[in-house]
């Protein structure tokens, strides 16, 4: 009889291509995704005098400088954007630029066009490659140096991470999304809890989440230590691949649907660590640190470094002096600058939808830039009326891009200023020097800009979900 085996251990197995005794295998990479911050490994490749080993297995994709508003674009944005465009020509790699229609952020659009299916290998040089997983696919950000061997080879190597299940139960509260549930295990296991794991989420909440949640979910796994996050594919997962660009159509599909439902844990498997979540004690969450564990219910309070234990109270204090906040303050009273809604995590349709859902017939008191996913999402936002919602609101509307994200093409958060904020990580520094950053749900987002301060979103969702 066949051990029992975790649906992470069947995907590892079967890209493995050889083991050392080390402990590392060499994996097989099925699709390779490169943004512009591959020019390392392509220069790597031209001083080595070699080609792109699979050039139809990996794709390139304008991003993280993508100019999202107009105006002059900085030279060094441009070379940027220029050298990607030139590499992906050189080596016969599919390229989506800034003109071309699919453009959009890597993780957005690889689900999008059926790039990522269920059973494959996913790699980028971006740790968010997470977001993956959300369709049981093997997925997984790498260094510098791994791009260039994916790229020379269609291979890497990897010490094998440990298994972890996260069972949610129960079911989330009116206005509670996935992003809710991925900063609350955060909170709860910390920001190293899951360090060395590849994470399974599983339960009745994860069956309930649509692709779009459970992408946030996935693309957050990383934010607690872990090295991946994966999800059993199921109907939902087949309904949203249906018709997509590179996903398999008519007969091909059926066949790749049968083979994808035995994509799951066997029953009896057993993993390195359980973790269980009841929903019921989820509720709109916000970070008020500079960590994604630095992180509390809307209704919470600000945590007094004297209360907390004592390997702790350094950092809380040196968060706290960095986003200018006092202990004892309530966090729905915090005021902001400015918003922000977008990004990997956070910035395809459904996202804009719930924000949307806030801001009809309301006005903006701060300022804020809206960036969808895609020039999908994007065209889709504006024909379903979402974008006039927003700009009627005193938003801004811009193009597709990692944008406020991370800052990289310009569209930065002021030193001292405070953003509420739908992205992935709130580190110093993150959404520029000196930024304060309080994640949360775009529907969150969106009723700190009503309201200018850090609020519950619920009361202005009553009637409109």
């Amino acid at each position: 009889m066949t051990t029992p085996r975790t649906l992470f251990e069947k995907l590892w197995s079967a890209h493995a291509v050889v083991r050392r005794d080390d402990g590392n295998t060499l994996l097989w990479v099925d699709r390779h995704l490169v943004h512009e911050g591959s020019h390392h490994a392509f220069a790597k490749l031209k001083t080595r005098g070699q080609k792109v080993a699979r050039p139809g297995l990996t794709f390139a994709v304008v991003d993280h400088y993508a100019p999202t508003r107009a105006g002059v674009v900085d030279p060094d944005v441009a070379r940027m954007i220029k050298t990607l465009g030139d590499n992906a020509r050189a080596h016969d790699v599919t390229l989506f630029d800034l003109k071309d229609p699919e453009q959009g952020i890597v993780h957005v659009i690889g689900p999008e066009l059926g790039l990522t299916l269920p059973g494959l290998q996913v790699n980028c040089g971006d740790s968010h490659t997470s977001t993956h997983g959300a369709f049981g696919a093997l997925a997984f950000g790498v260094g510098a140096t791994e791009v260039a061997h994916i790229l020379a080879t269609q291979t890497v190597w990897q010490a094998q991470p440990r298994t972890m299940r996260i069972t949610v139960g129960g079911a989330l509260g009116a206005g509670v999304t996935a992003k809710d549930l991925a900063l609350h295990w955060i909170a709860k296991l910390g920001a190293d809890g899951a360090r060395g794991h590849a994470i399974e989420y599983a339960g009745a909440v994860i069956r309930g989440l649509s692709m779009q949640g459970r992408m946030t979910l996935c693309n957050l796994s990383i934010e607690g230590g872990a090295r991946l996050g994966l999800i059993a594919p199921d109907e939902v997962t087949f309904d949203y691949l249906e018709g997509r660009r590179f996903a398999p159509k008519g007969a091909d599909l059926a066949r790749a649907v049968d083979d994808w439902a035995a994509l799951k844990s066997d029953a009896d498997a057993e993993f390195e660590r359980e973790e269980y979540i009841d929903a019921a004690d989820i509720a709109p969450t916000v970070t008020w640190g500079t960590s994604p564990e630095e992180a509390l219910p809307i209704s919470a309070t600000i945590p007094d470094p004297a209360a907390s234990a004592p390997g702790k109270s350094a950092a809380i204090r040196a968060s706290l002096d960095y986003m200018g906040l006092t202990p004892g303050t309530p966090i729905n009273s915090i005021p902001i600058d400015q918003v922000f809604i977008g990004s990997c995590t956070n910035g395809r349709i459904e996202d804009l939808r719930m924000a949307a859902k806030v801001l009809a017939g309301r006005r903006a008191r701060v300022p804020g830039l809206i960036s969808p996913g895609s020039a999908k999402v994007k065209r889709q936002a504006e024909a379903e009326g979402l974008a006039l919602i927003f700009t009627e609101a005193g938003l801004e509307w811009a193009n597709s891009g990692c944008s406020m994200c991370v800052g990289m093409n310009g569209d930065e958060v002021l030193a001292g200023k405070r953003c509420a904020s739908s992205t992935n990580r709130n580190f110093k520094g993150r959404q520029g020097r000196g930024a304060r950053t309080h994640l949360m749900s775009p529907a969150m987002v969106a009723a700190a800009a009503v309201t200018g301060h850090l609020t519950d979103v619920r009361p202005l969702l009553e009637g409109r979900l």
